[in-house]
């Protein structure tokens, strides 16, 4: 596999994720306008609000989990990342930190985290699966014993108020989706980077062959994976002015769905980063569609287990048409 097929590759994936991609969005739109007919309150001003910043945390969780289900792994861990970084965070706050130390801080402990995972799967030989497992669930026992089990209340006013915060008229939690949206597309879409981490995720010993650090990859996939979840902590913890070990429970699930109905394939060396986010905002138009409608919200779970099955069964015959 030489550098010129790989970027070969690149442009015809991301012609097939750009198709794919306008799929996605004329779903989400299709879903919008019936939602639009079915209640009168969808269009409000308020719903479409708490709709952008219901979607914009598990879309950045998404696009982070992409990053490593292109390399053909998984990171379960991220839920629990959350959660920590949450209670990091309003502990270094509490303790008189300033705003921007306290963020470097909880990120750099997501980067520490991220590398530990990296180092389980490249030097201790560690399936995915278990080394960020075992993280999922030492992460949430390490944040109950920090708090004794309690939840700590953040006072910084400033700190809370940003998730409240409009700019233009858009919650400012949904601008972090672009903050971290755009520079992640050039990244992997416009890079060599990228193009490294599709190589990996298509065939590891034909990237190695051919040039690639496929151990360095995996420690910047996994280590992108724990920052945007760490980042997602500071932005809970200012949404809901606590932190708790035991928030986010779940969403790791939320990140992969997202990823999976977005078109990331599970077999690796399939993904985008606009797929995850269109994945996320249709997740939470469900699930707010779900809430305006009355409907049991356990229906929520099983349509999103249904677009799962749907979309890697498709997958599947993607790949068994292209051997």
């Amino acid at each position: 596999m030489t550098d010129v097929n790989i970027k070969t590759q690149s442009r015809r994936r991301g012609q097939i994720q750009f198709l794919f991609g306008l799929t996605l969005l004329g779903l989400l739109l299709l879903l919008w306008a019936i939602l639009a007919f079915a209640t009168p309150n969808f269009w409000s001003t308020n719903n479409i609000s708490n709709l952008l910043r219901q979607g914009s945390m598990t879309a950045i969780l998404a696009i982070g989990q992409t990053f490593v289900i292109i390399t053909g792994g998984i990171d379960l861990s991220v839920g629990a990342i959350v959660g920590f970084t949450s209670v990091v965070a309003a502990m270094l706050l509490e303790a008189g930190f300033p705003i921007w130390a306290a963020c470097l801080i909880t990120l750099g402990i997501g980067v520490a985290i991220g590398l530990f995972h990296g180092f389980g799967i490249v030097r201790l030989g560690l399936p995915p699966f278990i080394i960020t497992l075992a993280t999922l669930t030492s992460l949430r026992g390490i944040g109950l014993l920090m708090t004794n089990g309690a939840t700590i209340s953040i006072t910084n006013d400033t700190f809370t108020a940003f998730s409240r915060a409009d700019f233009l008229g858009v919650p400012s939690l949904f601008w972090m989706v672009i903050l971290v949206g755009v520079p992640s597309y050039v990244f992997l879409h416009h890079s060599r980077w990228g193009r490294y981490l599709f190589s990996v995720g298509s065939n590891a010993e034909a990237a190695r062959l051919s040039g690639v650090n496929v151990r360095r990859m995996i420690y910047l996939a996994y280590t992108l994976s724990a920052l945007c979840a760490s980042f997602v902590g500071l932005l809970l913890a200012a949404r809901i002015g606590i932190g708790n070990a035991t928030q986010a429970e779940g969403w790791e699930l939320q990140a992969i769905a997202s990823s999976v109905i977005g078109g990331t394939s599970l077999f690796g060396a399939v993904g985008s980063i606009h797929g995850p986010l269109l994945g996320a905002f249709i997740l939470a138009t469900i699930n707010n569609g779900a809430n305006l409608l009355n409907v049991n919200s356990f229906w929520q779970r099983i349509i999103t287990g249904v677009l799962i099955i749907v979309i890697v069964y498709f997958d599947q015959l993607r790949r068994r048409g292209r051997s």
